[in-house]
């Protein structure tokens, strides 16, 4: 069979055009403190493992921080002294419910991220298809572009919006 037909492992992990997709249900057990390395195959299993481990934490944590930051703002008392403690109240209140919707739409990208695991699209650039990067993926791992591809967007969105 070529490398650019389609391989089912036992284990569920699909291989297409020399990409691998893991599927939610396959479990991989990494060692522990493992860390992808350059000179393991870009996306193997174990990598695509890693990222997605590293990306359900994150997400368990902000769906903790969101659920703790409702709570906060269900207890507080709305029956403030004086104006000054409730403009105060206001103002923090706010500021955590930017903070919630920002969580939302991390998260949003988190699920992104672990769809594309699952699809064998993730760690590479959605523009050029080239390789993202480990280095970039473990500092940033719901990214979907090369740090050039990145660079390039943010260029343009600075010159349309002047």
């Amino acid at each position: 069979m070529n490398s650019t037909a389609s391989n089912t492992a036992d284990n569920g992990i699909t291989r297409e055009d020399g990409r691998y997709a893991l599927p939610a249900s396959t479990v991989i057990d990494l060692p522990k403190g493992y860390k992808p390395g350059s000179d393991e195959e870009y996306m193997s299993p174990r990598h695509l493992a890693y990222f997605r481990n590293k990306l359900k934490d994150w997400r368990e944590q902000l769906v903790e921080e969101s659920r703790q930051t409702m709570d906060n703002l269900r207890e507080e008392v709305r029956d403030v002294g004086d104006e000054a403690e409730r403009a105060t109240r206001e103002t923090e209140n706010s500021l955590e419910l930017r903070t919630r919707d920002r969580y939302r739409k991390l998260i949003s990208k988190i699920d992104k991220a672990l769809r594309r695991i699952e699809e064998g699209r993730y760690g590479f650039c959605e523009e050029t298809d080239e390789e993202i990067g480990v280095e970039r993926l473990d500092a940033r791992p719901i990214a979907t572009l090369t740090l050039d591809a990145q660079e390039r967007r943010e260029h343009l969105q600075k010159q349309m919006g002047d």
